[in-house]
Order: C-alpha cells, then sequence, then structure tokens
C-alpha cells in the first residue's frame, strides 16, 4: 500500500488509495493490519555480532593466545589435568566476557530506542503522540516547526511550512512547502513541493501529511542514511580507563615478565648446563619451566583489567536506565560524567519549575478587570466583575478579548469516555494556549462553531524571539464584538509589552480609539499587578484589514494594530521543586531562573521555590543586552532570575558562566534553544513541549518537564561516577596485591604460593560478578550533601592512591603469613598450604567487596545486606570456591585439597585483615574530607 511517489496526485486521490480519512486518520484496526504488513518505521541496521562471533572475539586477546598456547605445550608434555583446567577457566572467562557484551549492548540498543522522536498522529479522530517507529502508510501526521519528518509523506495542509532536506537533497536552505498543489510526475525530489521527506526538519510553520511510505520504502530508505537519535561514542571517561587500562597492563607485563626471568634465574643451575648441555637441562626441568611460565602469563591475565572498560559501559548503560526511571533520558554518554561535576543549573519556568497547568483567573478590558473561576482543563467555570457575575456575551470588549484568544490559538480541547460516562477533558497543544481555550469554551465558546464564521486563512506562527503569534481570518458573518466590521481581520496575541509596541489604537467602550501615552500606561500598571500575582499574561490585539496581505510577515501584519485586552493565568509551581531546589543547594549547586516572563511573575515564583535569595539579582534581557561580557563575567556568581530573555540571552548567559569556570546545565524547548544547549556543558530538552530539534541537540531529555528530574539525574550521575570509581578502585587493589604476593614469595625464595590455574579462576571469581556487583550501588546517603566533582579530578585520586598502597600490602602481608604458617603446619603437603594461601587471598578479595561499596562510609552504616546484588556475587562466588576446594572431581584441576574446620578457624583473622585496613582507611578519609571540606558535615546552609 505504500506509494514511493505520489506528488503528481492531488490529495483527494492520494487519501482514497491510502484508505484514508483526512480529518479522522486510520482506526486503530486498520494501523495493526498496516503495522503487521509493512513493519516498524525503522531503517534496518546490521545485524549485531552472535554468540559465536562475540565468544571468538574474546580469544582476540595477546595474553589469552599466549595461555592457550601455553596449554597446548602442557599437553603436548603430558600435564593433561593443568592443561585441561587451564582452558575451561579460559572458556568461563570469555562466556562471562560475551554476557557483559551483551547487557552492554542490550541496555545501549534499549537506550537508543527510547531516546527516538515522536510523531503526532490522527487516529480515530484523535491527536495522539506515538513513537515514530509505530507509524504506517495512512497516518495524518502533524508536523510543527523543530519536528523531525517521520516518514515520507504528501502534504494534505501546510501553513508557512518551510523544511530543510539538507539530509536528503544536500539542499542547505529551508525549502517553502505548499500542500494545495499538483506537480508534474517527473519532477526531481528537491523541487517537489508538496511532498515531505522522513528525516528531514520542519523549520518554521505548521502543517499536515499522509504518510505515503515507512522505513526501508521511504527516499532516505533508498540510500539507507538517517539522522541518528543516538551515537554510542566513547566517554572520556571511557578513554582514561582505557587508557589507564594498557598502562597498567604494561606495567603488569613487565614485572610479570620480571618474575619469569627472576624465577629462571634463580631456579637454574648453571653447572648442570655447562656439564650435560642446554637441550638436556631444558628436557629435565621442563615442568619447572613450563609452570613459571604459565604462573606468568596467568598472573598477567588475572592482573591486567582488561575488562574494565567493558565493566564502565554496563555501569554507565545501567545508569542511564535508572535515570530513565527518574524521567531523564540520557541521549549522550558524556553527559553522564559531566552531571557529576555540574554547578549550575539554568532552567526555564514555565513547565519545569512550574506544573504546565495554566488556568486564566482574570482578565482586564479597559474599565473592567474580572474574574474567571473553575480548575484545570473542565470547561465549567462563571465570570465576575466586582463579585457580581459577568455574561461575556453582553459585553463586547469581553466577548472580543475571549474571540481573539481562542481563534489565535492552535490548542485543541478533547473530551474522552462519554460512552462509559465518565467524562475527562485533555488538552491537545500548549498549556498556555490550551488556558485560553478553556476560557473562551467557560463563556459557551467553541473553536469548530467559531471556525465557520471566521476561518482562519493565514498565519504567522509564534516566534520567541517575537513572542507574539498572529492568525488572519475571513468573516463569513458579523458578530457583534466586531465593530468595524472589516471583511479580513488579523488577531494578534503574546506579550503585553510587545503588542503595546505596535499598537495604535485601543478598544474603550465598543470603540476604537487613540492609544495614548496615559493609557498605555494604564495597561503596563495592570499587567505588572497581574504578575506581582504570579500570574503569566498575555495581551490580544487585532487589525481590521481590506485585503489578504501578498506577504504574510511580521513586518506587514503587526503593525499598527488595536489593543483589546489582557488575560491573566496561574502555573502553579510544582510541589516537589522547593525540595529540590533546597538539595541542589546543599549539593553545592547554583539555580537560575531563565525565562521570558516578566519580572514580577519571574521573581515571585522564584521567592516561593528558593531560587531568589535575598542577595540575589534579577536581571532582564534588556539589561543583559547593555551588559558587554567582561560586566556580566563580574555579576554572574549573583544572578538569581534572569526575565524577558530571548534565546540569543541564553548562549549569552551559558558563556558568562562558563567563563568564571562553572559547569552549566540549560533547558530550552524551542528550536531557537538549540544554540544554547549545544554551548551549555549539559544541554537540556524538554520531553512534552521541546522540538525534535532541540532534543537532538541535548545530551539530556527530560521525560516529564521536571526540574526535580534535572537534580534527580545530577544525583544519579554522581552515583554512577561514584561507583566507577569503587570498582576501579576494587580491582586495581586486587590486583596489584596479586602481583605482590607472587613477586614478594619468589624473592623471598619460597615456592609459589598460587598456581597459574588458581590465579585464572580468581580472575573470574573475584574481579568479574563482584566488581560488577559495585556498580550497582544506590550511592551513599550524603552523595547531595558534597560539593561537585573537579572535572580535573583524576580517576586515580589520592585516596586512592594511598588505599590501593596500603590494602594491597596489607593484602599481601596476610596472604603470604598464612602461606608460611601453613607451610609450617603442613611440612610435608605444599598443596595444603597453597590451598589454604588461594583460599585467604579469595576470601580477603570477596569480604573486601563489601567494605569497597563506600569510599568514606563504614560497611555497618550503609548495612551489609542492602546490596543484593552484592549478596548475590559474593555468594555465588564464594559457592564456586567451595566447590574448587570440596569436590573430589575438581581437586586435580585446581591443585586444591580439602581443608578442615581449624585451617578455616586459622584462616579468619588474615581473610579479614584486609576489610579491617580498609575500614580504618574510611576514618582517616572522613576525617580529611571534612577537613578538606570535600564532605560537609551537615547540609547546605
Amino acid at each position: 500500500m505504500a506509494i514511493r511517489e505520489c506528488h503528481f496526485k492531488s490529495i483527494d486521490d492520494v487519501a482514497s488509495e491510502m484508505e484514508t480519512h483526512i480529518e479522522k486518520g486510520l482506526t486503530q484496526e486498520q494501523v495493526e493490519e498496516r503495522l503487521q504488513q509493512h513493519g516498524p518505521n525503522e531503517l534496518q541496521e546490521k545485524p549485531r555480532p552472535g554468540f559465536f562471533s562475540m565468544l571468538l572475539a574474546q580469544f582476540n586477546n595477546f595474553l589469552v593466545i599466549i595461555l592457550i598456547v601455553a596449554a597446548v605445550v602442557s599437553l603436548l608434555l603430558g600435564e593433561y589435568v593443568d592443561a585441561i583446567a587451564i582452558m575451561v577457566i579460559v572458556a568461563l572467562n570469555a562466556v562471562v566476557g560475551v554476557v557483559q557484551e551483551s547487557k552492554a549492548e542490550a541496555a545501549l540498543a534499549a537506550l537508543k530506542k527510547m531516546s527516538a522522536p515522536n510523531a503526532q498522529v490522527i487516529r480515530d479522530g484523535h491527536q495522539i503522540t506515538i513513537p515514530s517507529r509505530e507509524l504506517v502508510p495512512g497516518d495524518i501526521v502533524i508536523i510543527e516547526a523543530g519536528n523531525y519528518i517521520p516518514a515520507d509523506m504528501r502534504l494534505v495542509e501546510s501553513i508557512n511550512l518551510k523544511i530543510e532536506e539538507a539530509s536528503l537533497t544536500g539542499e542547505s536552505v529551508p525549502v517553502d512547502k505548499v500542500a494545495n498543489v499538483v506537480l508534474d510526475k517527473d519532477i526531481p525530489i528537491g523541487d517537489q513541493q508538496n511532498t515531505a521527506f522522513m528525516s528531514t526538519v520542519a523549520t518554521y510553520g505548521r502543517g499536515k501529511g499522509l504518510v505515503t511510505a515507512t522505513g526501508m520504502h521511504t527516499q532516505i530508505g533508498l540510500i539507507a542514511e538517517m539522522l541518528q537519535s543516538y551515537e554510542a561514542e566513547p566517554t572520556p571517561l571511557q578513554v582514561k580507563l582505557d587508557q589507564l587500562a594498557k598502562t597498567l597492563g604494561i606495567l603488569c607485563l613487565v614485572i610479570c615478565g620480571i618474575i619469569f626471568i627472576y624465577g629462571l634465574i634463580r631456579n637454574t643451575h648453571f653447572g648442570t648446563i655447562f656439564s650435560e648441555g642446554l637441550l638436556v637441562y631444558l628436557s629435565a626441568e621442563k615442568k619447572d619451566i613450563v609452570e613459571l611460565f604459565m604462573t606468568a602469563v596467568s598472573l598477567a591475565i588475572a592482573a591486567v583489567p582488561e575488562g574494565l572498560p567493558a565493566v564502565v559501559t554496563i555501569c554507565l548503560a545501567l545508569g542511564m536506565q535508572r535515570m530513565i526511571r527518574r524521567h531523564a533520558l540520557i541521549r549522550k554518554l558524556p553527559a553522564v560524567e559531566t552531571l557529576g561535576c555540574t554547578t549550575v543549573i539554568c532552567s526555564d519556568k514555565t513547565g519545569t519549575l512550574t506544573q504546565n497547568q495554566m488556568t486564566v483567573v482574570q482578565g482586564w478590558v479597559p474599565g473592567k478587570r474580572f474574574k474567571v473561576t473553575g480548575e484545570g482543563y473542565n470547561p465549567q467555570g462563571h465570570f465576575y466583575l466586582e463579585g457580581q457575575p459577568l455574561s461575556p456575551h453582553h459585553d463586547p470588549g469581553v466577548a472580543f478579548l475571549l474571540h481573539g484568544g481562542m481563534l489565535c490559538n492552535d490548542a485543541k480541547l478533547e473530551v474522552s469516555g462519554e460512552e462509559r460516562g465518565e467524562k475527562s477533558w485533555r488538552m491537545v497543544g500548549d498549556p498556555t494556549e490550551g488556558a485560553l481555550v478553556v476560557a473562551a469554551a467557560k463563556s459557551g465558546l467553541w473553536i469548530n462553531e467559531l471556525k465557520k464564521i471566521l476561518p482562519r486563512v493565514q498565519e504567522i506562527p509564534f516566534d520567541s524571539e517575537r513572542k507574539l503569534m498572529t492568525t488572519i481570518h475571513r468573516l463569513q458573518g458579523a458578530p457583534s464584538f466586531c465593530f468595524e466590521c472589516p471583511s479580513i481581520v488579523a488577531l494578534v496575541k503574546g506579550a503585553p509589552d510587545v503588542i503595546l509596541d505596535v499598537c495604535d489604537n485601543i478598544v474603550e467602550n465598543g470603540k476604537s480609539v487613540p492609544l495614548t501615552p496615559e493609557k498605555r500606561k494604564e495597561v503596563l500598571s495592570v499587567n505588572q499587578d497581574m504578575a506581582r500575582q504570579a500570574l503569566r499574561v498575555l495581551g490580544v490585539a487585532y487589525r481590521p484589514m481590506d485585503e489578504l496581505p501578498a506577504q504574510c510577515s511580521p513586518d506587514s501584519v503587526e503593525k499598527n494594530l488595536t489593543f483589546v485586552g489582557l488575560l491573566g493565568m496561574i502555573d502553579p509551581a510544582r510541589p516537589e521543586v522547593k525540595e529540590a531546589v533546597k538539595i541542589a543547594q546543599g549539593a553545592g549547586l547554583r539555580s537560575v531562573m531563565v525565562t521570558g516572563d516578566y519580572k514580577d511573575t519571574a521573581e515571585a515564583i522564584a521567592k516561593e521555590i528558593g531560587i531568589l535569595v535575598p542577595d540575589g539579582k534579577v536581571l532582564s534581557g534588556a539589561e543583559l543586552d547593555k551588559m558587554s561580557e567582561k560586566e556580566l563575567a563580574a555579576v554572574v556568581g549573583q544572578i538569581n532570575v534572569c526575565c524577558r530573555v530571548s534565546p540569543a540571552h541564553k548562549t549569552k548567559i551559558v558563556d558568562a558562566f562558563k567563563a568564571s569556570g562553572q559547569v552549566v546545565a540549560m533547558t530550552g524547548d524551542g528550536v531557537n534553544d538549540a544554540p544554547a544547549l549545544k554551548r551549555a556543558n549539559i544541554g537540556v530538552a524538554m520531553g512534552i513541549t521541546g522540538t525534535d530539534v532541540t532534543k537532538e541537540t541535548a545530551d539530556m531529555v527530560l521525560t516529564d518537564d521536571n526540574y526535580a528530574s534535572i537534580v534527580s539525574a545530577i544525583e544519579e550521575g554522581r552515583v554512577i561516577y561514584s561507583n566507577i570509581r569503587k570498582f576501579v578502585y576494587f580491582l586495581i587493589t586486587c590486583n596489584v596485591g596479586e602481583i605482590s604476593i607472587i613477586f614478594l614469595a619468589m624473592l623471598l625464595g619460597w615456592p609459589v604460593p598460587l598456581r597459574p590455574v588458581q590465579l585464572l579462576m580468581l580472575n573470574l571469581v573475584t574481579d568479574g560478578a563482584p566488581a560488577l556487583a559495585l556498580g550497582m550501588e544506590k550511592g551513599d546517603p550524603d552523595i547531595m550533601k558534597r560539593p561537585p566533582r573537579s572535572t580535573q579530578e583524576p580517576v586515580i585520586n589520592w585516596q586512592m592512591k594511598i588505599g590501593t598502597v596500603v590494602q594491597a600490602s596489607v593484602m599481601t602481608l596476610a596472604v603470604l603469613t598464612s602461606y608460611y604458617f601453613a607451610r609450617k603446619m603442613y611440612p610435608e603437603d605444599l598443596t595444603h598450604a597453597q590451598t589454604i594461601a588461594f583460599v585467604t587471598l579469595c576470601m580477603s578479595e570477596l569480604l573486601r567487596a563489601f567494605t569497597a561499596r563506600s569510599e568514606y562510609h563504614s560497611i555497618f552504616s550503609i548495612g551489609f545486606l542492602s546490596n543484593k546484588w552484592m549478596l548475590g556475587a559474593v555468594g555465588i562466588s564464594a559457592l564456586f570456591l567451595l566447590l574448587v576446594v570440596y569436590v573430589p572431581l575438581f581437586n586435580p584441576f585446581f591443585d586444591t585439597v580439602p581443608l578442615s574446620m581449624d585451617d578455616w578457624i586459622f584462616m579468619i583473622p588474615f581473610m579479614i585483615m584486609d576489610s579491617i585496613a580498609a575500614e580504618l582507611l574510611k576514618i582517616y578519609f572522613r576525617f580529611k574530607a571534612v577537613k578538606m571540606l570535600l564532605i560537609k558535615p551537615t547540609a547546605y546552609n
């Protein structure tokens, strides 16, 4: 049913061929049938590598290849048990690696799917929002400025619509689109004015389109190119840790090489070589040489943190999924790291700090200030003038004000649940415009009826720079409110001060009279009084016209207007925002309100939620324009509120904060906000009201448009980074300890305390599951009472360096001491002593995993049982260890013997030494941190 070319057909012909209805769209049954027939609206991607491909990739490692070669050599020399055991461990390590990579890939794929754009469609007569991948041929799609075109479509309506088609045609200038034309069949894609193509961007105006092709059947599908909504680039942290892993790896290889060479020299009998020859000596000592070689290689594999980048990816991906549950969708991995460094949050007011559920509560026309009752989107309410009921229909000024607010409007009030007796109302469109629609409905005005009398013929969409919206209507009658009864009328709504600047007259007592300076001052006074009550105020004006303008532009239409009146609406602060601002302050974060609203309104809301502090400054857009970069930089540290700002001001504010060394998160929703979001360290787009272009530019999307979600995301970002540091710290300490144990034992002339296969098992048991479980920590309870992390802070800071040296030393001392006494206890049984050393080291690392759950807080304060993932990881690892020690089948493979109860009692003090050292270090770190103000002993004050 998909049609690749439809530009040469009329709208009715295409609709008939697609079996759809222009006004009502498809039915749910048609959608399900077509989704089954055509599949999802997405381009085919390269198939992911299968299990066996990923498994083979695990063996593409220099150290693993050396170990396999060593195992083969060992097999040829008759050491069957060692060879098989080593190969089994290598295989298990490979499987664990595949599982980890699969989890990371699946998590990132899920995030990519969630961050893909949505589309507004009409189905069963209702406008709804769906994921773009669920579009089917025949759908009617609403197109607005800033939206990506989600599929190929034949335009059925276009109002000043311009679409940038650079991604398809290479044309950088947006193309004007006209729906009601039929073109030649052979016209090229770049000249098809009545069509829109997948992956292009609507930059201006609005329209509707009938989907003609989806997925691989679109024009962009022919060349398999699309703007991707998610790029899985390595993050700076991943790059740092990858470099760290390589550096440590080289260091470990050098040390392991030294151990091997030293072992050879120590065990070599040069007299035998000279008397009997090198080959005879090697033949006689082949077992010891192979054992020493495999010990060195196994130690290298166990000590080199080659899985560190993979574990980081998993931790980031799982952390991002937790953020989604807290209404923050991270689109770019580096943002997770930057969140922990954020020092300033620049937030919009409407919908982010407030509920964005506008309700008109006051109105004003010259000489009359009236009140409106009612709640939410329910069109039930009453009008009062000085405490007495007011009938809007009997007052021309009030009636015209309500008509203008409803007609110069794109919002739509819908009712649902009538058939079930559960009548409810919902608003489709901008909440501010919705408030005007509801206010008019309370007076008995409905848009469907008004459209018959005053159909819209042209419009100039709202623009955040102009702060105005204009619609032009052709009169099909003579409404009582229209004083001059022209054939064409332009209705304008927007910021009162901006409208007044282009007004020459004002409606007074049903007549248009000159707008004198005194009357202008009166309007501004009423506007200011409403704003002081935290009301958002919009003005309405009109202009009678004799004919449609040749060019519908702001310069030609928005002038010589007649002012009608004001409508004030309340948008209460979100109840959770006040607490979120307090938490942000305790975390060393500054919150700055950046709004296009009036100073009085912004101040009232900012004081209510705690953003505006006694010494804080409030700057207007006009004041920002007059300030140089130097002047702004001097006061930016005192700014709490920026009002009456444009998107260009946002960029200037971001630059000023960044110049003073701050890490800035900036919110935005409109197309023009994209530069500021891109300039900020963290660009935050609104998931509900934001345009696709803004979301594409942003690092993070708020699915609930809520300021509190920004604070939650910063908290989660801090937790993720902290967890990554924890398992890096844990792995490095374990690895340094393992190398030290082998190296010191050889220096002391002792038999090697750990066999090669045991070292490999250590890598599997202690470096895998417990490290990953550390990435699942909920975070320290006071993580939002610490100041932001410096962007210059290294991954391995001074605490980690001290801790690694101390804990690795204690671990080495504990294992070697237990090994020394075990050899005394079992002088004729080296395997028994090695088993004791092996179990002591394993249990020491597993117990230390619990203490590694916090860098500062005692395990007793955070609780042993508070991380179920750690309990599971340590439990499984400990069970595996017991199987290796006590199951006779495994003893010869792992060179172990069963241990007695006395052995366990002997080992317990050595097992807990490292954990005790870690807890004592925390006391020292807490003392230093409080002293250096790294952790505040109390909340922000």
